[in-house]
């Protein structure tokens, strides 16, 4: 099959301002943190914002960065540390060259799976095709629209899909197990009357700084009366970073009720946001769970921790997988379900009481995933998740 073209927004031209207008000059204040390998995000002002191509120049060092633009936004990523309380300058001007040099992160999309990769490592794969199940006897556990494989850095799997004991768990996935649609209940997290599917790419994104995605999936009702029915839409934004010594992404789930109906998710201790790991973590002696408490898989299980890590050994290598929660979301610090045995755990705002996708009411949920070999480092785990919750602020010093 031919792969799909994608959308390419880039510039690492080796234009001179020459080339460009004279800009503007934006200041990044690290705040309370140090800054390193940290996204930035800038919101194009209105006399930039149809603008395509940009130079950003750090001041004082005369140095061009990578920058990559985002639906009106500029993104870059500060390398060298920006100590906490202080401040860097850079010069933004829009220019009219349109070199588009190759990417440094790529998205390839062949129409059954979509790959991302940093510096030709691959990061993830988003399976857009349904992958059958492993069971001829339980072909119901088929599934797509998730992730996996999601690697570590040195190219390993950290992820698992349909292992024997829970072969409804999909490598990272979003769905939920107790619901109430139109006064029936139903569950997308168990192949019973309810399923969770790709349906849709709508757009691919790949350049210096970022590659992304956009999956729309369907989660519906299998027995309704008349016939399967859509209960939610929902879009994700998979958007990869230009990191290498550990691999960083993020996830945006947008649901939206379908129909007319809500969708009530019940109170439950376990549903949403999930990832399910390497089958080597099975046994408890070759994985672990750390959170940002300190708790384990001892005690971990259903507290509010703003991030967890789940690590194991692999090839005689250890590797572990962070995900951070988003302090926009629904019930922050989230519940989260660890397993005391099984590789797997999930966001859960679900265990403090239901909720519900109110039709014109749309549900966002946001996470981050530091994926690193080694032990976890609580420090650089810490700090990531402060690039998330509390990013660097950027302001306008001066302009043309």
């Amino acid at each position: 099959m031919t792969p799909r073209s994608f959308r390419v927004l880039v510039l690492l031209a080796p234009l001179t301002l020459s080339a460009a207008s004279k800009g503007i000059v934006l200041e990044v204040d690290s705040g309370a943190y140090d800054r390193a390998n940290t996204p930035v995000v800038f919101q194009l002002p209105e006399s930039l914002g149809k603008q395509q191509h940009f130079m950003l120049t750090e001041l004082d060092t005369k140095r061009a960065v990578d920058v990559q633009v985002d639906r009106g936004r500029i993104l870059w990523i500060i390398r060298d540390k920006l100590p906490a309380g202080q401040t860097r300058r850079y010069r933004l001007a829009a220019v009219s060259g349109k070199h588009q040099p190759p990417a440094a992160v790529t998205a390839d999309d062949d129409g059954k799976r979509l790959l991302i990769k940093v510096a030709n490592r691959t990061v993830l794969q988003y399976n857009e095709a349904i992958v059958p199940s492993p069971d001829p006897q339980k072909p119901e556990y088929r599934r797509s629209g998730y992730l996996h494989p999601v690697y570590d850095p040195d190219g390993r799997p950290v992820t698992d899909d349909m292992a024997p004991d829970h072969m409804h768990q999909h490598g990272v996935m979003f769905a939920y197990e107790k619901t109430t649609f139109e006064s029936r209940p139903v569950n997308f997290w168990e192949p019973s009357n309810g399923s969770v599917e790709h349906e849709a790419i709508k757009s691919i994104v790949s350049g210096p700084v970022f590659a992304e995605f956009q999956p729309a999936l369907r989660h519906k009702v299998n027995d309704a009366p008349g016939g399967p029915r859509q209960a939610l839409r929902e879009t994700w934004h998979v958007c990869v970073y230009n990191v290498t010594d550990h691999f960083l992404f993020d996830i945006e789930s947008v649901q939206e009720a379908a129909t007319d109906s809500p969708l009530v998710i019940e109170k439950n201790s376990y549903g949403g946001l999930a990832i399910r790991c390497h089958r080597n973590w099975f046994d408890p002696k070759n994985s672990e769970y750390l959170t940002s408490e300190g708790r384990t898989r001892k005690d971990g299980n259903q507290t509010r921790p703003r991030w967890v890590d789940l690590y194991g050994w692999i090839e005689g290598r250890m590797s572990g997988v962070a995900i951070l929660d988003h302090p926009g979301n629904l019930q922050f610090p989230q519940p989260v379900r660890l397993h005391p045995e099984k590789p797997y755990l999930c966001f859960a705002p679900m265990a403090l009481g239901p909720f519900r996708i109110e039709p014109g009411k749309a549900l966002t949920s946001r996470y981050r995933f530091y994926i690193h070999t080694g032990k976890p480092e609580t420090g650089k785990i810490e700090a990531a998740w402060h690039d998330y919750s509390e990013p660097p602020q950027v302001r306008v010093i001066s302009g043309n």
